[in-house]
């Protein structure tokens, strides 16, 4: 491994970066433990370096040191010299030489991302890391990182520096510009992982095959790719909160490198939207999920629809009471509270029949409107009810008052509703298309 690595220009290759080889469409395979294999490494923790000839034979020997004392299997460490001009080279070759289960490659082009692919697509251990030079990380991580990997339990692991149980040390100014681009993050391209930037990652070799021909970035912004594009193909990423202490004598232009971060966010966030990335072949298969499984007595879903059903419910009643509040000028309450209910709800219905229950196509539209009216007649008999009783009781009612009964009739008449949508309008064995059937096609 190591002659093979040191002596080839890895990125001179007449294939550009972004056409990665073919791989194979099918989906992943089922997420088992890792198994040690005799003579070969467990682990293989990569360090990007550029011109680091002053931090680098310390931390390596300390990453060593401490991998030696606490990691119960095989391990290598890679160090990918990124076209460095300084004697960087020369104490990577020397700690290659050195120290057994220490690698060095060098690459003749920058750019950490381009370091991470080439030694992880080269590497033949089951379990991949990498960490930035300076080890601002506390390495106590570094098992924990790993281990949800080696067991099975998650497909790639990131340091988080903005969990709550995490203790960092860095000034004003980075703090700030690594929250707010979380929060873009977030924004932009729902990202629920909470730190994109931290330098200490791992990924199962199995999910890079796949992953990372995905992955068109070569710089900062491959790590933020990788992550989004795994979290959107359903795979699990294991956080683990760190201790970590900034580096003042960084050398990362924060201006140049943020901008080329929301140059990344647009090209993703683009490509997602027109479905131009093919995340089925990193996908796990059908079943491998426990939320695929069906139970005795759960009914399928159950969960999502609610949730949907919730939101749409919020709305309708919003739109509901904005439109009886309109009618309501012009008319009495008992005609304001019977238009307003049939227009909220037509587009109530249509709303549960694509978002919460996942029905597509004109198939049944007809006949699922008029059971929808159905069920809106049994909620104008509750809210219609609920005003007469009102309207008999002694001293004249406020405006709000009758709002306020109006609400309570339909929080009461929303569950009905929900149970009749789910049992009779869009029962689970109807012939529609809904997500289910994607999900036992998929």
């Amino acid at each position: 491994m190591t002659a093979r690595l040191a002596t080839v220009d890895l990125m001179r290759t007449d294939t550009p970066l972004g056409a990665p080889p073919e791989t194979p469409l099918q989906t992943l395979p089922v997420r088992g433990p890792v198994m040690a294999e005799l003579g070969r490494p467990v682990l293989d923790v990569v360090i990007p370096v550029y011109n680091e000839e002053a931090d680098l034979e310390r931390c390596v020997r300390r990453l060593h040191d401490h991998l030696a004392r606490t990691f119960p299997y095989g391990f290598r460490i890679t160090i990918a010299d990124n076209a460095s001009t300084d004697r960087t080279p020369e104490l990577a070759a020397h700690l290659d030489e050195s120290i057994e289960e220490v690698t060095a490659v060098r690459l003749e082009q920058k750019g950490r991302g381009r370091a991470l692919r080439t030694v992880w697509s080269l590497s033949e251990a089951p379990v991949l890391a990498y960490m930035d030079v300076d080890l601002s990380t506390d390495l106590k991580a570094l098992l924990p990182l790993v281990a949800p990997l080696i067991s099975g339990h998650s497909d790639l692991a990131i340091g988080s520096r903005l969990a709550r149980s995490s203790r960092v040390v860095r000034g004003p100014k980075r703090e700030f510009i690594s929250r707010a681009y979380n929060l873009i993050l977030r924004g932009s391209l729902a990202a629920r992982f909470s730190d994109a930037q931290c330098g200490f990652k791992a990924i199962r070799k199995d999910v890079a095959e796949r992953l990372l021909p995905l992955v068109e970035d070569t710089g900062w912004f491959f790590d933020t790719e990788m992550l989004v594009l795994a979290e959107r193909a359903g795979l699990r990423i294991h956080e683990v909160p760190v201790d970590w202490v900034d580096d003042p004598n960084s050398t990362v232009h924060l201006v140049k490198t943020a901008t080329e971060d929301l140059r990344g966010v647009w090209r993703v966030g683009r490509a997602l939207a027109t479905g131009g990335l093919p995340l089925d072949r990193v996908r796990r298969p059908f079943g491998d999920d426990p939320r695929d499984r069906e139970l005795s007595g759960v009914p399928k879903g159950l969960a999502r629809q609610l949730v949907g059903f919730c939101v749409v419910g919020a709305l309708s009643t919003l739109v509901y009471l904005l439109l009886y509040s309109l009618f309501r000028l012009g008319t009495g309450p008992q005609m304001a509270n019977a238009l307003a209910l049939l227009l909220s709800a037509l587009g109530n219905t249509a709303a549960n029949r694509r978002l919460t229950f996942g029905v597509r196509g004109r198939d049944r539209a007809m006949r699922h409107q008029a059971q929808g009216l159905v069920v809106f007649g049994i909620g104008l008999v509750l809210t219609s009810g609920s005003l007469a009783a009102l309207d008999a009781a002694p001293g004249t009612a406020s405006h709000g008052t009758e709002l306020a009964v109006l609400i309570a009739a339909n929080l009461a008449a929303t569950v009905l509703r929900f149970l009749l949508f789910r049992a009779w309008v869009f029962p689970s064995d109807s012939g529609a298309t809904t997500d289910d059937l994607r999900n036992d096609n998929r």
